[in-house]
């Protein structure tokens, strides 16, 4: 049941476009031990400025 809820609360955040701090650890983990883990507020600003700065990649 935990889990059931931990991964509508996952796909909640995602739908309104807020990243998740506790993937991106684990996957800096398991891929990339040899990185320093940006802190939770680095990581939710730099995730806010690569969705909201200019640039292309996005036609929309």
């Amino acid at each position: 049941m935990i889990a059931l809820w931990r991964r509508l609360a996952q796909t909640a955040r995602l739908m309104v476009g807020q990243p998740d701090y506790d993937a991106y650890r684990r996957h800096l983990a398991e891929h990339h031990p040899e990185r320093e883990a940006m802190t939770r507020a680095q990581f939710f600003r730099e995730r806010e400025a690569a969705r909201y700065r200019g640039g292309t990649g996005r036609c929309c």
